[in-house]
């Protein structure tokens, strides 16, 4: 029940935000066409995302066959601010909230919050502060964001469930984009790195580095929609604890505008290749609030 209570206080705190946003609008065209992951916002302003992603699975790299279905769910909350005066500096904090469950129970399983015993845990799992930059004054479209988790979790795994990595991730993500003669047409390319480090023994990734670059391909029928493929693949690199992992990941989704300040997302990916590696699907949801 505290659990519950806590997530949906972060929920009102994001409809509070949404709703104290401002009808200015200084981007010149809707937010999911100019204000890409790459763009930084203004001194003053707040970026708010709200991020959801359930991963379910019944097959693996590890055996032949179907398995017991497990699920991950995850629910992130991003809100940055704009410092100085020349849209290069953005500061903000990250927070994590993971809900999984096992044992072939069904997905949407991971919504009850049950903690049922030896098939489910949940709760906040990390929390970051983060920085976003620009390096280059003449290259507004290529950005950095550094971000330092630091775990919530005492256990990794618990009961034989899965929460979430019991270690400081130093993240560092870059990003850039391009938007074709005509505004129709952009391509965004990220290059997401993770440093892992910590006790080998309180977590698989520990002492790793995580290498994931990905490719989105947007087509813009309108300002306020657009719909895109995706392409990613993750290198996780042994620095000492012994164990590898990769995997590819294709999918696609679409953006709404649906008011000055507020958009939505929905992303769909499958995993269709890799090692060490689940090969299920994930279901994305997104909210993004810009004032």
């Amino acid at each position: 029940m505290k659990t519950k209570k806590i997530v949906l206080t972060v929920i009102s705190l994001f409809v509070l935000a949404i709703g104290l946003a401002q009808e200015d609008d200084d981007q010149g065209g809707s937010v999911i066409q100019t204000l890409t992951p790459s763009k930084l916002i203004g001194k003053g302003q707040f970026d708010i995302k709200w991020f959801n992603n359930l991963y379910t699975q019944t097959e693996s790299t590890f055996s032949d066959g179907d398995e017991p279905r497990q699920t991950f769910f995850t629910s992130t909350v991003e809100a940055y601010t704009g410092v100085g005066n020349n849209k290069r500096w953005n500061l903000g904090l990250i927070l994590e909230f993971r809900s999984n469950v096992v044992g072939d129970r069904d997905a949407l399983d991971v919504f009850k919050f049950d903690g049922e015993s030896n098939t489910a845990r949940s709760g906040f799992t990390s929390i970051a502060p983060s920085v976003k930059f620009v390096p280059f004054e003449s290259v507004n479209n290529f950005s950095i964001q550094s971000s330092f988790f630091i775990p919530l979790v005492d256990n990794e795994t618990e009961n034989g469930v899965f929460l979430d990595q019991n270690g400081y991730i130093w993240q560092n993500r870059f990003f850039y984009d391009y938007t074709f003669p005509g505004n129709k047409f952009q391509i965004f390319g990220e290059l997401n790195s993770e440093l892992n480090f910590g006790k080998e023994e309180d977590s698989f990734a520990n002492n790793s580095l995580r290498l994931t670059p990905g490719v989105f391909f947007s087509y813009f029928p309108s300002s306020k929609f657009t719909v895109l493929a995706l392409a990613q693949h993750s290198e996780l690199i042994d620095l000492g604890n012994d164990f590898d992992q990769s995997f590819t990941a294709l999918g696609g989704g679409a953006k709404y505008q649906l008011t000055k300040q507020l958009n939505i997302e929905a992303l769909y990916t499958n995993f269709v290749d890799g090692s060490n590696t689940g090969l299920g699907e994930t279901f994305n949801l997104g909210l993004r609030a810009v004032f």
